[in-house]
């Protein structure tokens, strides 16, 4: 199947470049048959090194996984419930099982959880909002007791009476689209569809346009119907199901509110509330779209845009504000424990370097997808490396395995212990490797490009349990047939390396690599293990088995990926780090933010120009015709991105100097190059931090102001030309400059 797909791909591109194509396919499979040559060691150490990992596989067990999922998720585990402190517990308890040292550290985080929620139309009709997911025979633990009500974590107090408006997907976009209807959310509330952006970001832009209030309901043409059968029949959300979830603004920062920068220990200097800076003023509250109909389906007022309709068997209207709802919601303020469980094997040569594995063990209900798909995985993977210790091996370097607390309200478990740990991770931390849920189908991969080339051969060598070719192979075979265009084909080709995607927010990894920078990974799989089970009652053992990965053949494949980078981040001589990569992702990040800035700049200039009145006089008059240039470029608008260029030729001649073959080198090169290499990302830190949220610290990566999880790569300097602050986009490219200018130093030396 592969070869035929290929041959018909590579017969078709032949037409036009045949000879660029058949070079570029044959180096992708000359380093495809190099895997003799593992990066990071001496070739007189390769066949120990797979030796260890075929032994690590045979202790996976597909089996085991299913049975860790379904008791792990037999009960509802949210911060500081009874659950969560059993699933803890059971996770520490498997730890030491497997061979570990086990403890668990706990943080005191404010954790509100609803007290009243009441959501009704009193005009024009009646209509009570149920707020209520219903149970389901076939689903056992759909009914019981201790679940978190539907909720927003985060959400203000309040109690509101307004005009309801439908405001679309509630982006930033859609708020111009109302203002070209002449239509004004405030002192209105707002009901919103999940979806197209973090659902943080509905609220917080509601509140910015003076919204009072915000709802958000999960359209059945994304989540629901539209796209597949419902639950139980489907995976797809039924018509009770709601997504909870937290809207703190965590591209403010993430963790505990009440303790920006610091642990939340038991005794930490703490915040009051009204003094926190990422924390919504408006209630707002999710809902189900068997609640949601009545209200949209009551909204007066003109039409909306084609591309605003759902899925709802209702004409779409913006609403005139007669159509009037009250939305009363309270909250239990409560100070609670993050019980987060840190396990460790101690290294046998390098014990202070650390290789860090985490996924969290918090869930809104009883997550069987999100987390403990991939928790029981992590589990797994110890477990194999337990075995290994059995029969004599043990780590070079040190490893620290995670299980988080307190993820879904606001990655508070991983960012507190990172916060309190600030220092020794600093020295210690080599890298740090989080998951967050696994499905069916795709590998996905994000975080440090310097771990392309080692990523690019440990997938090359894991089979995709479906499809029988490698993981690579899959990949590479998804990316062709989704290709536009014969010219992104051949890129694809003639790229060797998996690409490794740029890091957003949402998990656990983000108070590692943006906050401290250390080099971090996000792995998972999926892509079809679709289904509307996130974060609602509905997120079980019996829809996960049914629907997400049957026979759970995708957790070993999981297991290997994260297992074998572990294994060779541990045992390499030379640590796989290749800052090539990243110098040349980085060229292809100033290359796209100078196209946005010249995009941007002559489209608002071309908008305040009369392109009609000045039409004829650039035909007839030289002189206007110059007048008409200098309006069109306005030289405060021009940004110089010469300290940018410099920056990356520079670590370009400084990555080129490096040399990473393991047999080249001296024992005591070797341990110099190695701290160096795994320090040299905390280079590319800002001393500040970025523009308005100083917790974030990485000049290259940072969740996007208004996209949430959404990543925005060199985020200071194209937030900045996104807001035609064009002085502040100035300074933040002297700000990337610099940073990209230290990495270069530190690895010239």
């Amino acid at each position: 199947m592969i070869t035929k797909m290929f041959c018909k791909f590579v017969k078709i591109n032949c037409m036009f470049k045949k000879l660029s194509i058949v070079c570029g396919l044959c180096c992708w499979l000359l380093v495809a048959v190099a895997q003799n040559q593992l990066v990071g060691f001496n070739p007189n150490a390769v066949k120990k090194q797979l030796e260890i990992e075929k032994k690590f596989d045979s202790f996976l067990s597909s089996q085991r996984i299913g049975e860790t999922i379904k008791l792990l998720s037999s009960v509802p585990h949210h911060t500081g419930s009874e659950g969560g402190k059993f699933v803890a517990e059971k996770v520490k308890q498997k730890f030491i099982e497997y061979g570990w040292d086990a403890e668990i550290k706990s943080y005191k985080v404010l954790f509100p959880t609803p007290v009243e929620r009441v959501l009704e139309m009193t005009s024009p009709v009646k209509f009570v909002a149920s707020l209520k997911e219903k149970s389901l025979k076939e689903d056992a633990t759909s009914g019981q007791e201790g679940q978190l009500p539907t909720y927003n974590c985060w959400s203000a107090d309040g109690d509101v009476t307004a005009g309801l408006i439908f405001v679309n997907y509630g982006l930033p976009s859609d708020y111009e689209i109302l203002k070209q209807y002449g239509i004004d959310v405030k002192g209105k509330i707002v009901i919103a569809k999940y979806g197209r952006s973090w659902r943080g970001i509905k609220p917080k832009v509601a509140q910015e346009h003076g919204a009072i209030g915000c709802i958000i309901y999960s359209d059945p043409i994304d989540d629901g119907y539209v796209p597949g059968d419902v639950y139980p029949k489907g995976a797809y959300k039924n018509e009770t199901g709601v997504q909870r979830g937290s809207v703190m603004d965590m591209v403010i920062y993430p963790g505990d509110p009440l303790t920006p920068n610091i642990g939340a220990t038991e005794n930490a200097k703490r915040l009051d509330r009204s003094e926190v800076t990422n924390l919504l003023k408006i209630p707002v509250l999710p809902i189900s779209y068997g609640d949601a109909l009545p209200l949209l389906e009551q909204l007066s007022g003109e039409v909306v845009p084609r591309d605003w309709v759902g899925g709802l068997p209702i004409t779409y209207h913006f609403g005139d504000g007669n159509t009037q709802v009250h939305l009363k919601l309270k909250f239990n303020w409560q100070m609670t424990y993050a019980n987060n469980v840190i396990a460790t094997i101690k290294g046998n040569l390098f014990p202070n370097q650390w290789i860090i594995r985490g996924n969290h063990h918090d869930a809104w209900v009883n997550g069987a997808e999100d987390p403990i798909s991939s928790l029981a995985v992590e589990l797994d993977e110890a477990y194999a490396i337990g075995k290994l210790m059995k029969l004599g091996w043990k780590p070079k370097r040190t490893l620290v395995y995670c299980a988080w607390d307190a993820e879904e309200p606001g990655l508070m478990g991983s960012t507190e212990w990172v916060e309190d740990n600030a220092d020794i991770l600093n020295k210690n931390a080599v890298v740090y490797i989080n998951s967050d849920g696994n499905g069916r189908g795709f590998v996905n991969i994000d975080g440090s490009q310097a771990f392309e080339n080692m990523i690019t051969q440990i997938l090359k060598n894991v089979t995709d349990p479906q499809t029988n070719i490698s993981v690579f192979d899959r990949d590479r075979l998804k990316n062709l047939s989704a290709t536009k265009s014969l010219e992104e084909g051949r890129k694809i080709i003639d790229n060797p390396f998996y690409k490794i995607d740029a890091v957003g927010s949402g998990s656990d990894y983000s108070p590692f690599i943006q906050h401290l920078g250390i080099p971090a990974l996000n792995i998972g799989f999926g892509g079809e293990d679709g289904g509307g089970e996130y974060h609602s009652i509905f997120d079980s053992y019996d829809l996960y088995a049914r629907f997400k990965d049957i026979n759970f053949i995708y957790g070993p494949a999981l297991a290997k990926v994260t297992g074998r980078t572990i294994l060779r981040i541990s045992e390499s001589e030379v640590l796989p780090f290749n800052y090539k990569n990243t110098a040349k992702t980085i060229l292809t990040y100033i290359k796209e933010v100078e196209d946005l800035a010249n995009q941007i700049r002559f489209k608002h200039q071309l908008e305040n120009l009369k392109i009609n009145e000045n039409s004829q006089a650039l035909s007839a008059d030289p002189q206007k015709k110059l007048v008409f240039n200098k309006t069109l470029y306005k030289p405060d608008q021009y940004l110089n991105f010469s300290p940018l260029m410099k920056a990356i030729a520079a670590l370009n001649l400084a990555v080129e100097k490096i040399e990473l073959t393991p047999e080249k080198l001296t024992a005591s090169e070797q341990q110099h190059l190695n701290m160096k290499l795994y320090q040299a990302e905390k280079k590319l830190l800002s001393k500040e931090g970025l523009p308005r949220r100083s917790w974030y610290k990485h000049t290259i990566y940072a969740p996007g102001f208004y996209t949430g999880y959404g990543v925005k790569t060199l985020p200071g300097i194209r937030e900045a030309i996104e807001q035609n602050d064009y002085t502040e986009a100035q300074q933040q490219i002297f700000e990337a400059a610099a940073a990209i200018s230290n990495l270069a130093k530190f690895l010239e030396e």
